[in-house]
């Protein structure tokens, strides 16, 4: 049976690799900014995480799983980092992301056992320079990811991906140039930045009846970066 399937901003990067991993078996349903070169086979509303009310969408009356997939890359020096910049990060990854949660908990609770996805980084688990505010706003997510697994066991799952750079759109400025990219490539123990698909691999296993005994984890899909040290 087809699952509906909400990814909140799958319109590109990783959430675009999550999306074509799922249209073949799922109802696939995308709410984001924009649907630029989208493929056939979903559903779309045209959705910003920051002004818009989940609520307002007219969505199934069952959601089996949930994507969230808005982001940010900000690396300053924390002496240079403002405290709107802070606020900015935490208004996108993890307000935003409250907000969106509480809207679907009725068609969530529906299904047989929904499963939530969420996005951290590798910076919450290492300690990194220069990531404070966006390790500040996604290892809350962490926390709520937790504790919302507990109080809603077992009715849905809610798991956490933790990945490290990843060759998306969101870290184009990072990876421009083939230099950047080998350079970012020789800090992890695989030697290789992540791709879109690497990620998407692990959030498809995580929404599947396959995962159905795993809640309130966080995987780091990161090359090995937050484990290992073979330097």
């Amino acid at each position: 049976m087809k699952k509906n399937i909400l990814l909140i901003g799958g319109s590109y990067g990783i959430g675009a690799s999550i999306a074509a991993k799922l249209i073949d078996n799922h109802n696939v349903i995308i709410a984001s900014r924009s649907n630029e070169n989208m493929p056939k086979g979903f559903v779309y509303h045209t959705f910003d995480v920051l002004n818009d009310a989940i609520e307002a969408l007219d969505l199934p009356d069952t959601i089996d799983g949930l994507v969230y997939c808005p982001g940010s890359i900000n690396l300053k020096p924390f002496k240079r980092t403002s405290s709107e910049v802070f606020k900015a990060d935490m208004e996108l990854n993890f307000h935003a992301l409250i907000r969106i949660v509480q809207g679907l908990l009725p068609k969530l609770q529906n299904s047989n056992q929904a499963s939530l996805v969420f996005f951290s980084t590798v910076a919450v688990k290492v300690g990194m320079p220069f990531h404070t505010s966006i390790a500040a706003s996604k290892g809350a997510i962490e926390g709520f990811a937790k504790a919302l697994a507990a109080e809603y066991a077992p009715n849905f799952r809610v798991n956490v991906i933790a990945p490290s750079l990843t060759d998306s759109p969101l870290a184009e400025k990072l990876l421009n140039s083939e230099t950047k990219k080998e350079k970012m490539a020789q800090r992890h123990p695989l030697k290789k930045v992540g791709s879109t698909d690497d990620i998407a691999a692990m959030a498809t296993f995580l929404l599947s009846d396959e995962s159905k005994w795993i809640t309130g984890q966080v995987f780091g899909v990161d090359g090995g970066l937050s484990t290992l040290n073979i330097n």
